[in-house]
């Protein structure tokens, strides 16, 4: 609790100022929004400044690269939106940053996203879109930004590293064990312990490079994406030099709406979650096409009234052919209750399983360590255009040495 009070009151210094100013930035956004063309060309800057901490117990979780017990991870971000007459769209994301995942890095700049969409017809039944942009699949990615999601962090299916390794091919099952950490380190090799070459089942809003076409029929809304690289791939390799075009990935989502409050959706994946650098370590015979990622995905959303509530799950299924199927799914359950006009407060159960293998003796070994992690985090938008966001998470891995891993985080965030 201690803590919790520090990072409020440390916030909140932050909040006085931002809340004074808003008229201030109400005039920066009606600067940034001008036309041309009799209105033809509509074009709009915006952006949001975001300032993270952490207090966190080590090893660090998910995807947070720092070996201290605190981080501050700051984060500007500026949104680009060109509307083009009636059919043409155009849209870029940069960020400048510590990294795309919080880190002790230094601060740099980065193009994340742009993307020319083109809509031919006025129904919105028929979009295509090409570009750099956060994948169709699931329905965490619409509210993924910091102003939109109720948490800092991103649930557990985006965000928890398994014991798959990208720059390598697994060849024997003792070496996918030790790789996720339920062997005991070697007297030599730490390098599997080095978390910098695994990766999850969806890495956060997965920023690649591709196209798309997708739109809305009735109750149904649809989307089909062709992607450079799979879900489970870092940002490192997002961009469109990052991988080559003889493999790419394929991603789909197909949704229902029954009515206002409901909406459910299906997704599936495919794609190879191999960097091209791991050629020289596959086993006789196979290609990388070989070593795949397949995603099936279910996901659920509800809101009425001042409460929201949203779930997903993923069943994940990693190729190895000299070892076999790594399968895992990880699903949570997210809740979010407005108490006021300006205050809320959000709840999320994650949880994460895998298969096993048999191991030299015959005994059966989970290929990666059961976890369930609870976040809880009260959110207070003191204006149009400051929020103030803060979480506690608690979490536990079986075979773990700690019996618990706790962090606490706090976001500020400046919408202009």
């Amino acid at each position: 609790m201690k803590r919790l009070r520090v990072i409020f009151g440390c916030y909140a210094l932050l909040a006085g100022p931002a809340v004074a100013g808003g008229d201030f930035l109400d005039r920066v956004d009606d600067s940034l929004t001008t036309s041309a063309l009799h209105d033809a060309v509509r074009l709009r800057l915006s952006g949001t400044l975001d300032l993270e901490a952490y207090q966190l117990r080590q090893p660090a979780p998910s995807l947070i690269y720092s070996d201290g017990s605190g981080l501050f991870s700051p984060r500007l971000s500026l949104f680009l939106d060109v509307q083009i007459g009636a059919h043409v769209y155009v849209y870029a994301q940069a960020r400048a940053d510590r990294g795309f995942d919080p880190g002790d890095g230094g601060l740099r700049g980065r193009l994340d996203e742009y993307a020319l969409r083109y809509t031919p017809v006025d129904n919105g039944r028929l979009n295509f879109q090409v570009g750099k942009f956060a994948t169709i699949v699931g329905n965490w990615m619409p509210r993924h930004g910091s102003w939109d999601n109720p948490f800092i962090t991103a649930p557990l299916p985006y965000s928890n590293l398994t014991g798959i390794w990208d720059a390598m091919a697994a060849r024997t099952t003792d070496q996918l064990f030790l790789w996720a950490s339920v062997r005991p380190r070697p007297a030599q090799g730490g390098e599997y312990l080095d978390k910098a070459l695994s990766v999850p089942i969806i890495w956060g809003p997965s920023y690649a490079t591709g196209a798309a076409v997708f739109g809305e029929i009735g109750r149904f809304d649809y989307a089909v994406e062709m992607k450079n690289v799979a879900l489970a791939s870092r940002p490192a390799v997002w961009d469109l030099d990052g991988s080559r075009w003889d493999r790419p990935a394929w991603n789909g989502r197909l949704g229902y709406r029954p009515n206002p409050m409901w909406s459910f959706g299906v997704s599936a994946s495919t794609g190879s979650y191999l960097r091209p650098l791991a050629q020289r370590t596959l086993a006789p015979g196979h290609g990388l096409d070989d070593y795949r990622e397949f995603v099936f995905g279910q996901d659920i959303g509800f809101a009425w009234h001042h409460t929201q509530f949203w779930a997903e799950v993923y069943e994940a299924r990693f190729t190895i052919p000299t070892v076999g199927d790594a399968r895992t799914v990880a699903y949570y359950l997210e809740g979010k209750q407005k108490l006021t006009p300006q205050l809320f407060i959000a709840l999320r159960w994650n949880e994460q399983f895998f298969s096993t293998f048999r191991d030299r003796t015959g005994t059966a070994v989970r290929w990666g360590r059961d976890v369930w992690r609870i976040d809880i985090g009260p959110g207070y938008r003191f204006t149009p255009h400051t929020q103030l966001k803060v979480q506690y998470s608690l979490q536990h891995e079986d075979a773990d040495a700690r019996e618990l891993g706790h962090m606490l985080a706090g976001q500020f965030t400046v919408r202009f």
